[in-house]
């Protein structure tokens, strides 16, 4: 058999093989979706919004000085949310069974450009501990950073909220299912391909002539069953 195979040979040879093709794109996506719904644990996320804002005694407006100044300070508060000193006290207030390192990886500190407003974001395997535990470093870090620093500029603008039908952020079951359909048609393309690639019977007249590098002459017809057994 010839080793090049167009497009339209390959369209062919998958439309022989449907049955084939299907059942191998319903066994991956299949699968795919029980991993997805049933063995992975699902991981949440929760966030809570503090803004970074000195407080005038007085009625006293805020200069353009005081704010650059406490755009400055959410470098260093992004350190301290993440503190041992803060988290620490996090676990000892909810009675968490983890460390001051693991709890760290669970939680990411972010803000905008040129923004006050930090973002407390946490992910947890369960979404009330996600929410509990963004609130309370919120709190916390509120109330530590005026004796830390010196400082009362840290207000809570939305704390996290538990929504009972708040889909995990992973895994993403559509996702999982759509790549899982692509990987599918791609498998039964693949085997198809070698299947075809690999099948050495001689089908057409024209592989005959190529073959035997003679050209053909002509063709014997197949005889019925009742001129065989006249003869």
């Amino acid at each position: 058999m010839d080793e090049k195979m167009s497009l339209y040979d390959l369209f062919k040879a998958i439309k022989k093989r449907f049955l084939l093709n299907l059942s191998i794109l319903f066994f991956v996506v299949a699968t795919t979706g029980l991993v997805s719904y049933f063995l992975l644990p699902p991981l949440y996320e929760a966030s809570t919004q503090i803004l970074i804002n000195k407080k005038e005694a007085g009625g006293e407006q805020i200069s353009s000085q005081d704010i650059q100044t406490n755009l400055q300070l959410i470098n260093t508060y992004n350190v301290i949310i993440k503190s041992p000193f803060i988290l620490t006290q996090v676990i000892d207030n909810l009675h968490l069974s983890t460390t001051t390192d693991l709890l760290t990886e669970q939680i990411a500190v972010t803000s905008e450009q040129n923004s006050q407003v930090l973002n407390i974001t946490v992910e947890d395997r369960e979404l009330k501990n996600s929410v509990a535990i963004a609130n309370m470093t919120a709190d916390v870090f509120q109330r530590e950073i005026s004796e830390l620093m010196n400082v009362n500029n840290v207000t809570i603008l939305s704390p996290a909220i538990e929504k009972k039908d708040k889909d995990p952020i992973f895994p993403n079951i559509p996702l999982n299912l759509l790549i899982a359909i692509i990987v599918g048609i791609l498998i039964g393309g693949g085997i198809t391909f070698l299947m075809e690639l690999l099948d050495t019977t001689v089908k057409t007249e024209q592989e005959i002539q190529e073959i035997a590098g003679f050209p053909i002459l002509g063709f014997v017809s197949p005889s019925s069953a009742k001129r065989r057994r006249n003869a």
